[in-house]
């Protein structure tokens, strides 16, 4: 035997049927910490010294990463078989 039952409800009566806590107040102090914790990484950030950081040889560093994007994506078709 199958029995369904079907509530309709909304999440804020669920909540307080069940006897759930309300944690509103609680997620939207954490949301204002978050936000206000990544407005202040924006604000010191700087991509300049990051590329650097990542760049280190200039011109010359990013040619070689080129070629090796460019043999790893020419090699991926020739993916080892493997032996049964």
């Amino acid at each position: 035997m199958k029995v369904t039952i079907e509530i309709d409800c909304t999440p804020e009566e669920a909540r307080r049927f069940l006897g759930l806590p309300d944690l509103d107040k609680a997620h939207q102090a954490a949301m204002e910490a978050m936000v206000a914790r990544m407005r202040d990484a924006v604000g010191e950030f700087d991509a300049d010294s990051l590329l650097k950081s990542w760049m280190s040889g200039g011109a010359k560093s990013l040619e070689e990463m080129q070629k090796s994007f460019w043999a790893g994506f020419s090699g991926a078709g020739d993916a080892p078989k493997e032996d049964k």
